[in-house]
C-alpha cells in the first residue's frame, strides 16, 4: 500500500525546528545517517511531513529522494499526522476473509478519508495495516489501544460514536 501525503497544512513549532537541527547536527558525520534523523525527526514532529524531510535533506547534504525513499520503504514512517484518536484496520488474513475491507470502506465512508489520512480536525487517522496478532477476534480494528473484534460493518458506527467528544 503506497503511503499518502498529509493534505493537513504543516504547523511545526520553532521549538521543534531547533531539536531536528540539533540532530542533524549531531549526525551530520555519520555515513547512513538518513534512518536515524528520521527517527529523531517522527520523534519530534509525530510524523514526517515534505518540509521535515527537505530540511533533513539539506541538513544532511543528501538528495531529498534519498530522505523520501527511507521515509516511504519503510512501515515504522509516517508521512502524515496521527488524529487524536488513531484507527488501524487489520487487513490480514483472517480479517480480510471475514470481512475487514468491508470495515475500512465504513470506516473511510464515515470519516471521510483514506487509510494513511488524518481528518482535518485531527480527531481521526486511519490506517490499514497487515496483521495484529488477534485473528481468533477475527475481523479486528483498533482505536489506540482499545482492540474490536468479530467486527461487522454494521459495528462501525457505533465505535466511532464513542470516540465523539
Amino acid at each position: 500500500m503506497q503511503k499518502k501525503i498529509s493534505s493537513i497544512p504543516f504547523s511545526g513549532t520553532p521549538e521543534q525546528e531547533a531539536k531536528l537541527k540539533e540532530v542533524i547536527k549531531r549526525h551530520s558525520d555519520d555515513p547512513g545517517a538518513v534512518m536515524p534523523v528520521l527517527q529523531e525527526a517522527q520523534d519530534i514532529y509525530g510524523y514526517l511531513p515534505n518540509e521535515v524531510q527537505t530540511m533533513i535533506a539539506e541538513g544532511l547534504n543528501v538528495p531529498l529522494e534519498e530522505v523520501y525513499g527511507v521515509s516511504t520503504f519503510y512501515s515504522q514512517f509516517a508521512l502524515s499526522p496521527k488524529g487524536k484518536y488513531h484507527i488501524s484496520v487489520c487487513l490480514g488474513t483472517a480479517c480480510y476473509v471475514k470481512g475487514s475491507g468491508g470495515i475500512l470502506e465504513k470506516l473511510t465512508q464515515i470519516l471521510g478519508i483514506e487509510a494513511e489520512e488524518c481528518t482535518a480536525d485531527g480527531k481521526f487517522s486511519l490506517t490499514a495495516c497487515r496483521c495484529i496478532g488477534a485473528c481468533g477476534l477475527a475481523p479486528v480494528i483498533t482505536v489506540n489501544e482499545d482492540v474490536y473484534g468479530r467486527l461487522t460493518v454494521d459495528d462501525v458506527q457505533g465505535i466511532i460514536d464513542k470516540y465523539q467528544d
